[in-house]
């Protein structure tokens, strides 16, 4: 993917979030997440529809990476059963630790393809991912 669509992507989610915004609706599943090497804090709210996510909300102070992504994550987990989910979620996490991943699964997600080369970038790129994770498995209980 060439650089410059990369950019306008990131730029684009972070600019203008989706579902960026809590609501009051006990039906969803909470978690907060933080990064404690820098400001990055995610609120991130989810809601199940027995085996389907349908809907995440989130809302915090985040860097651009941890906006877009979280903005991005969003977009490409709505609507996919929890088995779904989490190998989509595995298959980003394999790709910023710079394994072996499924490209085609990640749809938009793959502008951080190359976060690997910014260390210090990748917990940024994560932790709204991490939040889904963490609801994931509350979900499961």
């Amino acid at each position: 993917m060439d650089q410059n669509l990369k950019r306008s992507i990131i730029l684009e989610h972070y600019q203008n979030p989706k579902n960026k915004g809590l609501i009051e609706d006990p039906h969803y599943c909470k978690v907060n997440m933080n990064n404690e090497s820098c400001i990055d804090e995610v609120h991130l709210m989810v809601l199940f529809d027995q085996d389907k996510i349908k809907d995440i909300r989130f809302d915090g102070e985040a860097c651009a990476i941890c906006t877009s992504s979280t903005s991005i994550m969003i977009s490409t987990l709505i609507g996919k059963t929890k088995e779904e989910a989490k190998e989509i979620i595995q298959n980003f996490e394999d790709m910023i630790d710079e394994k072996t991943y499924n490209e085609e699964l990640l749809e938009e997600a793959n502008v951080f393809n190359d976060i690997y080369r910014q260390p210090n970038r990748k917990k940024c790129a994560l932790l709204g991912w991490w939040a889904i994770k963490k609801a994931l498995e509350e979900g499961l209980k």
